[in-house]
């Protein structure tokens, strides 16, 4: 099915319904020319076509590629959506999305939001006539007094990026819908293993499949997932007209990467739980912000709303200081200084310098962004490891060296 709709059939949900079973086979079947297992990578850009006048599957991998179908079609089976849409990057999704607005609409959008979500909005769309206001996601009443008649997105990151902060996706559907309303949500921090929110009323999901999908920084490629035919056909057209689509091997990779989705994402959360509660006890740790510790403010929520907490960690050190936190991201040996995530290995960054500097200081002082903030993505590689090399680059303050 090149349009990337499910079909049940290929998913097997008829017959098992299990999370692994889904990231193993949905979209996918064996290659009907060769019987191959794996969807074969379709390194061609133009199709033969049975006559000039005749309607074919394919004839422009622009338009659509089998391996690129597979990996749709997958997407759309792990978020139980009728359809995926593959973009070539998450940006490139979020762009689809908001290309659909017309001069005069109105987004309201997560205050604590993804620096290239931010930018995009700020600098592409809002002086294309795109308005959209910031606000918080806590109370969904009082975001729902943001709503005006010209309102058309409500654009929601849970958790969200880099402060970790939960919003109730369930209430603001509803606030949302009762305004007619079109609910987004990013869900590339939990990624459809940890929860998806299609089942808790949004309208669309967005995905930097890039990051846990792919799983091992080998890739860059975006999805949007919906159980909307009329939205499903609008992003089609705005990623065939853009040419905004990804290429075979980019599908491939990321296909290839969702078959391990849940073993890999069961081990970042175990591995975030405990580090989480070591930095947590650390005399030189001021704040840890994890929706799996109980001292986060929306814990409860979290766990009535994710399977688990997630692989993603930010922290602010006890004096607060920004070179303290600097010489913590240099003093570091395992993790490496990176921006990205979700990948098999474990990266630390500063979110003020670099995957958040594009949005203006005041502006991250306002929603607690601090320029001591620290951001990690736990990895899959032995807890203890990553345990000691932590510890090793706090203590180093401690002891007068980090500081020097």
């Amino acid at each position: 099915m090149p349009d990337g709709t499910l079909d049940p059939s290929i998913s097997l949900s008829d017959l098992h319904d299990g999370f692994g079973t889904r990231a193993v086979h949905a979209g996918q079947q064996p290659d009907p020319a060769t019987g191959a297992v794996m969807t074969p990578i379709y390194q061609t850009s133009t199709f033969a076509q049975t006559a000039p006048d005749e309607h074919n599957e394919y004839g422009y991998s622009r338009v659509a590629n089998p391996t690129r179908t597979a990996l749709e079609g997958n997407l759309a089976g792990l978020e139980d959506a009728r359809h995926g849409i593959a973009f070539s990057s998450g940006v490139a999704g979020i762009d689809a999305i908001m290309r659909s607005l017309r001069p005069g609409d109105h987004v309201v959008a997560t205050k604590d939001l993804y620096g290239g979500t931010y930018r995009l909005m700020t600098e592409v769309f809002e002086p294309l006539d795109i308005e959209v206001s910031f606000v918080e996601m806590d109370d969904p009443d009082a975001v729902a007094t943001h709503f005006t008649a010209d309102t058309e997105l409500l654009w929601v990151e849970t958790p969200t990026n880099p402060l970790l902060r939960i919003a109730d996706v369930v209430a603001l559907s509803e606030r949302a819908h009762a305004h007619e309303v079109d609910v987004v949500v990013d869900n590339t921090f939990a990624s459809p293993f940890l929860q998806r929110p299609l089942e808790m009323g949004a309208d669309l999901v967005v995905h930097s499949a890039t990051k846990y999908l792919g799983g091992h920084s080998d890739v860059i490629l975006g999805a949007v997932c919906t159980n909307s035919d009329a939205w499903a056909e609008r992003l089609r057209f705005q990623a065939k007209s853009t040419g905004a689509t990804p290429g075979p091997m980019d599908s491939f990779l990321v296909l290839r990467g969702t078959k391990t989705l849940h073993l890999r994402m069961e081990r970042h959360c175990d591995n975030a739980r405990a580090l989480a509660t070591i930095l947590d006890e650390h005399p030189a740790v001021g704040r840890v912000r994890y929706p799996g510790l109980l001292s986060h403010p929306s814990h409860e929520l979290a766990a009535a709303q994710m399977h688990d907490f997630g692989g993603m960690i930010s922290f602010e050190l006890a004096d607060d200081d920004t070179k303290a936190a600097l010489d913590v991201l240099e003093a570091t040996e395992l993790f490496t200084l990176a921006e990205s995530l979700g990948g098999v290995e474990s990266l630390i960054e500063h979110p003020a310098t670099m995957t958040h500097a594009s949005i203006p200081a005041e502006e991250r002082e306002e929603i607690g962004l601090s320029d001591s903030l620290i951001r990690l993505s736990v990895g899959v590689e032995t807890l203890d490891d990553l345990a000691a090399d932590l510890r090793q680059a706090l203590d180093g303050l401690e002891d007068g060296e980090g500081t020097a």
